[in-house]
């Protein structure tokens, strides 16, 4: 069975993109427009084996998803990923206190997000 894997980011562009990419390399993928709409999809019963989420979306961004998943008992280990504009270190920091496996700034290569998301999801 196919790993599962949520994305969350406002941009409709990037949602497909990243899904399309992901598709072609045996994932499934749930989505969800911000932060809020993820935590109903994990509350709802969606299980993914990581999680990629942009940091700045409207209602919920990445950086308290992040903080809010991580305080969710069966997601406390689940990699999360998040894949932004931002570059700035004070943002990574705190992303990486929250809870966050990796940073990933954009534009990011399909290659190259696949290579990052096999490290940190054993068994991709």
């Amino acid at each position: 069975m196919a790993m599962t894997i949520l994305v969350v980011d406002d941009s409709t562009s990037m949602l497909m993109s990243l899904k399309a990419t992901l598709t072609m390399n045996g994932f499934q993928v749930e989505t969800a427009g911000d932060g809020r709409q993820a935590l109903d999809k994990l509350k709802a019963g969606c299980k993914p084996d990581l999680i990629l989420t942009d940091v700045n979306m409207p209602n919920m961004g990445g950086l308290e998803l992040i903080k809010h998943v991580r305080a969710i008992t069966q997601f406390r280990f689940t990699p999360m990923l998040t894949l932004t504009t931002e570059s700035d270190s004070t943002k990574r920091d705190e992303a990486k206190r929250n809870g966050a496996t990796g940073w990933l700034v954009k534009p990011v290569d399909g290659n190259d997000l696949i290579k990052v998301i096999k490290r940190v999801l054993p068994g991709a």
